[in-house]
């Protein structure tokens, strides 16, 4: 057995603890995560997940194959266009204070099959993303010691050459994953200790790159002689910023941990726009001084920053940022392991997956059987997969999952909310309708004020000049306005990514088109807008709905549209697996299928959720995590 693996003895071991621990549906045990991360614990959680293993490699592809000094351009713009994803993601963590992040969301706004389909995609993406970075985390190291370790390894263990396999088994990628899956389980206040140790370390590596750069910064390297600033033009910056989006995905790790959060309503919202904030200026900073010290042309992409240093005579300050990179490359490592079996918890407590994964140690109060079986898969990708054909699930499953949240904002806003202790559909009485469908779920039932319209009504001051839109039954309008907004967005990213070179259409044609599809996202989104919202005075809420998450759901639609068809080969095949799993064991376990009274139609896992957002998170957790008095503040 190699070393750095876990025996089957100790394996053995490990199932027996498993096996004494209480299950989740036992009431006599508090199974709630604990609330113990601050404010800044969450920004430094987020920093963390960000502020990564793309700093150190990223940046140098990005600026020499892509952009050149005007990587900073794509550093911002991608900036500004994860901050559309971020505000949907700060909306929802602040309302809904659960773990599950983009699953939960997705829930308790379009259903249950949509959102085990998300949380599906969401368990790839931190899977092969933790068992990437682990892979560069071993091959920095690795090359600070010359290559030794790989030189070791093939010679006293072998290579091979197999389609998706790795040219030699990498043991210190495995064993990394398997000793932060082991601190992981010890609970938060160890992985959130951990995390900033190496994110204080981290920063203060950039900030030290960001002070000795711009000492070394040469003005000439921007130069014409150089190239100029954007020797790839308009169209090079823009196709850095499809790269450079996938470097601000991990914000979402602070959403999956808002359960855990100290005052999630707060925290969850300042602690999203800092890290953020964090991560732009590092990111813009970091790429300009690089592109300053050294001409772009000659940056080395798999190592920019240290072999800047070594080429200025600085190969002190090399070793200092290769040293930085090992600690930022830890902090995404740990972001990735500590939300992953977050993820499988709330999927495995509303029955959508087996209920070994809805266990919670008694002590530490963390799921450990989801992060000590997550983690040695995850480890065991790591020793024998080559990622790379494998990377681009990360950026199809991730931008997927920002499209749903995205939409969900918009269903949240129209969704009309039940006081907490007035009847509603969560618990229906023998007379009570059922609600079925997204029309239905929109469906203002009890309005007793015409002076203040419930969400999904069409608003009073509009009534003269839309009066026609007035006579449909509430909710109907917005719910055939949504399903339009959506068809034109991907209809316009369609005309938009392909161009008219694929459409074989005349220029006019092309153009009549693009208008035409224009027009009818504005109008959908002007319809949309023609109606009453929710507002919530005491939580954060995006401003400008429908508009921001509409752009955000068509910038997320481009860059999928982007990606390789063999990527969406293997997504669709993902795809297939995940409505094996569902329909072969989640539907059956559903508690949501379960408080579904006799008689009633057991095809509402094709529908959206019944009542009011809060009733849907209460109806799906367990008591013991859905105590009154939080949703009291909720509300």
């Amino acid at each position: 057995m190699a070393r750095g693996l876990p025996s089957i003895a100790s394996l053995a071991r490990l199932c027996q603890k498993l096996n004494r621990l209480k299950p989740l549906e036992d009431s006599t045990m508090d199974t709630s995560l604990r609330r113990c991360l601050s404010t800044l614990d969450l920004t430094l959680l987020g920093v963390g997940g960000m502020v990564g293993s793309g700093l150190y490699v990223l940046t140098g592809t990005v600026a020499k194959d892509m952009a050149g000094p005007a990587v900073l351009l794509s550093f911002g713009v991608a900036a500004v266009a994860s901050l559309l994803a971020a505000l949907c993601y700060a909306e929802f963590g602040a309302r809904v204070p659960r773990t599950g992040s983009a699953y939960l969301f997705t829930y308790v706004s379009m259903g249950e099959l949509w959102a085990f389909l998300i949380g599906w995609n969401v368990l790839l993406e931190y899977i092969i993303g933790g068992a990437a970075v682990a892979r560069a985390w071993s091959g920095y190291l690795d090359a600070m010691f010359s290559h030794r370790i790989r030189n070791f390894t093939e010679a006293h263990v072998g290579s091979w050459e197999m389609p998706l396999l790795a040219q030699y088994p990498d043991f210190l990628a495995a064993g990394i994953i398997l000793l932060a899956s082991a601190f992981v389980s010890c609970g938060a206040r160890v992985s959130s200790w951990l995390n900033h140790t190496f994110s204080t370390i981290s920063l203060l590596v950039i900030l030290f790159i960001i002070i000795l750069g711009f000492i070394l910064a040469q003005p000439h390297n921007w130069s014409a002689e150089e190239g100029g600033f954007a020797p790839f033009g308009f169209s090079g910056v823009m196709a850095g910023t499809a790269s450079c989006f996938y470097a601000f995905v991990g914000f979402d790790v602070i959403a999956a941990s808002s359960e855990e959060a100290q005052n999630p309503r707060r925290s969850v919202p300042v602690a999203i726009a800092i890290s953020l904030a964090l991560a732009a200026g590092a990111y813009i900073l970091v790429s300009t001084v690089l592109t300053l010290m050294v001409p772009w042309h000659s940056l080395d992409p798999d190592s920019a920053l240290a072999d800047a240093f070594y080429r200025r005579g600085y190969r002190w300050a090399g070793f200092i940022v290769a040293a930085g990179s090992i600690c930022a490359m830890n902090t995404v490592l740990l972001s990735l392991l500590f939300s992953l079996p977050r993820i499988v918890y709330a999927m495995a407590v509303d029955g959508l997956f087996f209920q070994v994964f809805a266990r919670v140690h008694p002590r530490t109060q963390v799921p450990v059987a989801g992060t000590l079986v997550f983690g040695l898969l995850t480890a065991f990708l790591a020793l024998l997969l080559d990622l790379e054909s494998l990377v681009q699930f990360l950026s199809i499953g991730t931008l997927l999952a920002y499209t749903f949240v995205a939409t969900s904002i918009i269903v949240l806003r129209y969704q009309k909310s039940f006081p907490p202790n007035s009847p509603g559909p969560a618990s229906p009485g023998p007379l009570t309708k059922q609600h079925s469908s997204f029309s239905d779920h929109l469906q203002l039932v009890g309005a007793t004020q015409d002076s203040i319209p419930e969400p999904g009504e069409l608003q009073p001051a509009l009534r003269p000049y839309l009066g026609f839109l007035d006579g449909y039954s509430p909710g109907a309008v917005v719910t055939w306005a949504l399903g339009v907004m959506l068809a034109s967005v991907i209809t316009l990213g369609c005309v938009l990514v392909f161009g008219n070179s694929a459409l074989h259409l005349p220029h006019w044609g092309y153009i009549l088109l693009l208008l035409a599809t224009s027009f009818v996202l504005l109008l959908s989104l002007l319809v949309l807008g023609a109606h009453q919202q929710q507002y919530r005075e005491d939580l954060f809420q995006i401003p400008m709905v429908p508009l921001v998450p509409a752009l955000s759901i068509l910038l997320n639609i481009c860059l999928m549209l982007k990606l390789s068809y063999l990527t969406w080969v293997r997504f669709s095949i993902w795809l297939l697996m995940g409505l094996a799993v569902y329909f072969g064991y989640g539907i059956w376990h559903s508690k949501e299928n379960q408080r579904d009274p006799p008689g009633t139609n057991a095809t509402s896992y094709m529908v959206f959720p019944r009542g009011s957002l809060e009733e849907t998170v209460q109806a799906v957790q367990p008591p013991s995590q859905a105590p009154a008095q939080e949703l009291g503040h909720m509300e």
